[in-house]
């Protein structure tokens, strides 16, 4: 049973990728090397492919999260989640998988997050474009949690 699933779109991170592709990808070509100019785009193609989204979902036993194919995904037990709350972001922290003074931060577009505390102290963000509902799905899946095992 899923509770919750949602999927972002990576808008920031397209638009970057698709921005900087001829940039790279041109001038290799135009000086003659095409070998480096086509593993550029196979470079940026692949980041495209890996971050293009972010899927999060959360069923009965945890909180997931998928960036792209799904070849990167992170796995929250909820009964290592202590509390969630909505937060913003700082446009400093980037997007993609980033180290912040705030914890790691799982983000592909957007400044929004929920903030995710962990039973061991560790604070993390998983960013999404309706925070509200997130915090309000993993509240719920943490208060039946918490039920089940009572």
């Amino acid at each position: 049973m899923i509770a919750y699933r949602h999927t972002q779109f990576g808008t920031v991170n397209v638009a970057i990728i698709i921005a900087i592709a001829p940039l790279t990808f041109l001038p290799a070509w135009m000086a003659g090397a095409a070998p480096i100019a086509w593993l550029i785009l196979i470079f940026l193609l692949g980041i495209l492919m890996l971050f293009y989204n972010l899927t999060v979902t959360i069923d009965g036993q945890d909180l997931r999260i998928s960036f792209g194919i799904g070849l990167i995904r992170k796995r929250f037990p909820l009964d290592q989640i202590d509390s969630c709350g909505p937060v913003r972001n700082s446009w400093l922290y980037g997007w993609g998988i980033r180290l912040t003074p705030r914890g790691w931060l799982y983000n592909v577009s957007g400044l929004e997050a929920v903030e995710l505390k962990m039973k061991s102290g560790k604070i993390c963000r998983i960013g999404t474009d309706e925070p509200k509902v997130l915090a309000a799905a993993v509240q719920e899946a943490l208060d039946c949690s918490n039920s089940a095992s009572q």
